[in-house]
């Protein structure tokens, strides 16, 4: 049986600031992210099994992917730890999806969390290859499992 791959592609939009930054990204700011994830792994063989002919059911990567990651970042500012963020708590009315992260809210962090957040769903026969995430329409971070 070979070894296949498919990809879904997912969309939300998001704001960050980059802290102790010294660019114009130190500044609060959004963007139209776009999120491709690829798996991999044998198609299903069973007759009997209603998902034959398949690596993984689209609808099943689909709400892996949404309620990891679209759900919880999608219109969410994303704000490193260190950063002082107290007045954003006090305005909950207009931050109350506020993510505090462990890492600087970069591209890359960000790729690597998402990574990390839907590996850890997947069933053992289905192997996470790639996160590719979009923070514009030229500018993406990867994450390939191969080099990890």
């Amino acid at each position: 049986m070979s070894i296949v791959r498919v990809t879904k592609e997912f969309s939300f939009e998001a704001a960050h600031a980059l802290w102790n930054y010294n660019g114009k990204c130190k500044n609060l700011h959004g963007h139209s992210y776009k999120l491709s994830v690829t798996v991999k792994g044998k198609v299903k063989d069973n007759p009997n099994d209603p998902k034959t002919g398949m690596l993984i059911d689209f609808g099943d990567l689909k709400k892996i992917v949404t309620d990891s990651i679209v759900d919880v970042f999608d219109h969410a500012v994303i704000i490193n730890k260190s950063a002082s963020y107290g007045k954003f708590k006090e305005s909950l009315e207009i931050f109350d999806r506020l993510i505090i992260t462990d890492y600087q809210p970069t591209c890359e962090n960000m790729v690597v969390d998402f990574a990390d957040r839907i590996s850890r769903k997947l069933e053992p026969e289905v192997k996470l290859y790639s996160v590719k995430l979009h923070e514009t329409a030229n500018s993406y971070g990867e994450w390939y499992a191969e080099d990890n």
